[in-house]
């Protein structure tokens, strides 16, 4: 398990600060404010430590506003209802006296049913592919005067390892179909904690599905004529999953309109079960050339 790993799982076990109220960290991806998926995972992590019994199967969440990477977060949890088969909880995520993000999530108690799913896609199998930092440090060759923020955003040390099946240089963006799959899992083993690994999955699943809707429009995070952020996130568990062993991560945007982009995920574990589904509206709008 890697230092980062480690710090994840600290950053995820938030402090109680009284009945519904929790708080944690914050860090610095090399973005411009606080990770999504940090926020994602920790109003999780809030929301479930005030169930019984039941697993997070779902949940909305809304960016509000930027986070501070500097401050730590607080987390409010709503106790709205508790039935016999499913909670639900409102949470929001509160910085400077504001929300920067508002979530609903659901739980359900185990219960059995009727089952399908999308076949996965036929990919190459991690093992034949290059890690991310691999790609990364050949763009970086290829490009090798970059900006010291694009390159510390680009060689920062992550809790979770990438390898993408059809890289992309972000550095370099050209038209590409909108459309991308990437093989994900935690930096490490973790323990046997099944509401953990949701949590680490909820925060893995706010990585690089933005930048599918960018790829039809040779356009790139990093670009200064570019304003990129997400506006939601959805995310939806179908079947018990481990995140510290290789997910496969499908990823596709069928629309991008009005300055937003809608991009969506099927997760599949290594057996070919689909064990999460994502969807995420981002903006993306064009500034004038600087």
């Amino acid at each position: 398990m890697n230092r980062i790993l480690k710090d994840l799982i600290k950053l995820l076990d938030l402090e109680t600060l009284e009945d519904n109220l929790f708080r944690g960290e914050s860090r610095d991806l090399g973005g411009k404010s606080v990770f999504g998926g940090q926020v994602i995972g920790q109003a999780l992590t809030a929301a479930s430590r005030t169930v019984r019994e039941a697993a997070p199967h779902s949940l909305h969440a809304y960016f509000l506003r930027p986070g501070d990477m500097n401050k730590a977060v607080v987390y409010e949890v709503d106790r709205i209802r508790d039935g016999r088969s499913f909670s639900a909880r409102r949470v929001q995520a509160i910085q400077n006296g504001q929300p920067i993000l508002s979530m609903m999530a659901s739980f359900q108690r185990p219960e059995s049913g009727l089952e399908h799913q999308a076949p996965m896609p036929q990919v190459a199998a991690p093992e034949q592919l290059k890690t991310m930092a691999t790609h990364v440090e050949q763009w970086l060759d290829e490009i090798p005067d970059v900006d010291e923020r694009t390159h510390a955003a680009l060689t920062r040390e992550v809790a979770i390892e990438f390898r993408p099946v059809h890289p992309h240089n972000p550095l370099r963006p050209s038209v590409q179909a909108p459309a991308q799959a990437i093989w994900l899992r935690a930096a490490g083993r973790l323990p046997d904690d099944g509401l953990l690994h949701r949590c680490v999955l909820a925060y893995a699943s706010d990585f690089h599905l933005l930048s599918t809707a960018l790829r039809p429009h040779a356009m790139s995070w990093f670009g200064e004529s570019t304003a990129v952020a997400s506006i939601d996130h959805a995310l939806w568990f179908h079947r018990e999953l481990r995140v510290d062993d290789w997910l496969l991560y499908a990823m596709d945007s069928p629309t991008a309109q009005g300055a937003r982009g809608l991009s969506r995920g099927l997760i599949y574990d290594r057996n070919g079960r689909l064990v999460a589904s994502v969807v995420q509206e981002n903006l993306m709008r064009t500034l004038p050339a600087p």
